[in-house]
């Protein structure tokens, strides 16, 4: 097995690596030091081992005459197509250092956004999941004892009550089946959403979702409108863009969406005649605009990276309104939960406190 397989195998280099690497490189590129001093200063400073290793076997090919280009495409793990294409062109026109800084920004943009997506969604999950863990917690270990205790009352329980005591029942029996059942089926659905067969429909689905549909989908049109107004600037044909665009892009909707453009645009067609079609139903009219007048005058680039802000504000804006109006719901839906615990408990007690003549 070779050493660069080994590595992708055994190694995981973090996002935050990668883009320190990249913005190091460009800066000491850009200020005249050759590529074989700056990986070997950037090997030796790096604290990540896995990623250390990659640098050793990258600066031996570029020692042995191989292009960066070639040499980091050995590592797809962690050098994308994307980010392989773009230094290529970069070595090829002499525009290296431009195109590194580019892909620093890109890198540093999505890095930014994910932590803006990921931190507007943390509290809801976490609200959710501490309620899910509690509430398992009392279905399993306090609800079964409320067996023993309501059944030695001499009184007809409340329908609150009788709900409660056959809920506490099924979870006594069957609690721990129940528990590993649902702990099972996540870890099954998790699978069948990474099938071929299943993957398509589940990826379209999460685009029609109510409000988090939204979210995707402007996440999706964010990455797709950026990537490709880069990989245009640093110098790339739409042709071939699209081709890394459709190797890349994560979502399967997206993915045949580039497919389909790039075989439209080989047809003849100009892309904003290719999104004009029906097929591209999750590509808004603006887009389609946008990219007709940036064809007309010559500056698609520019305005695909304007797209790409525009839709990241969107994302931006849209997961701190959810936040915001999840909490009252999430709320609202606890507090339910405690109180009808607390009526089921309490009404019983209630009734054969009555029951009880002076």
């Amino acid at each position: 097995m070779k050493l660069s397989t080994q590595i992708q195998l055994f190694s995981q280099v973090s996002f935050l690596d990668k883009l320190l690497f990249t913005k190091h490189l460009s800066i000491m590129i850009k200020s005249g030091i050759t590529i074989v001093e700056a990986l070997t200063i950037l090997k030796d400073q790096t604290k990540s081992d896995a990623f250390k290793k990659i640098l050793i076997a990258v600066l031996g090919d570029i020692q042995n005459g191989k292009s960066l280009a070639k040499s980091l495409a050995k590592h797809p793990k962690v050098f994308n197509t994307f980010y392989v294409s773009l230094i290529d062109v970069g070595e090829q026109s002499g525009t290296l250092d431009e195109n590194l800084i580019y892909l620093a920004n890109q890198l540093a943009k999505d890095y930014a956004f994910k932590k803006k997506v990921r931190g507007a969604m943390m509290y809801p999950i976490i609200v959710l999941a501490a309620a899910g863990i509690i509430g398992m917690g009392i279905s399993i270990f306090v609800l079964p004892q409320l067996i023993n205790l309501f059944s030695g009352f001499d009184v007809e329980l409340p329908l609150t009550t009788r709900i409660l005591l056959s809920f506490a029942q099924i979870m006594q029996d069957f609690g721990i089946i129940i528990v590993f059942g649902i702990i099972g089926l996540i870890f099954l659905f998790r699978f069948l959403v990474t099938t071929k067969v299943v993957k398509p429909f589940w990826h379209g689905l999460l685009l029609s979702f109510p409000i988090f549909g939204k979210i995707v989908q402007n996440t999706e049109l964010s990455t797709l409108t950026r990537s490709l107004g880069i990989m245009i600037k640093s110098g790339l044909p739409i042709t071939k863009a699209l081709e890394i665009e459709a190797n890349i892009s994560p979502n399967i909707v997206f993915n045949q969406y580039s497919k389909r453009m790039l075989s439209g645009i080989t047809r003849g067609h100009s892309l904003s005649q290719e999104l004009e079609s029906h097929y591209y139903t999750k590509i808004p009219l603006i887009v389609v605009k946008m990219i007709a007048v940036g064809e007309e005058t010559g500056k698609l680039d520019e305005t695909l990276l304007y797209l790409a802000d525009f839709f990241e504000e969107e994302v931006d804006d849209a997961t701190k309104n959810m936040s915001t109006v999840l909490e009252p719901f999430m709320l609202l839906g606890i507090g339910l939960v405690v109180a009808f615990i607390a009526l089921a408990v309490i009404s019983p007690i209630y009734q054969l406190t009555g029951s009880i003549k002076p």
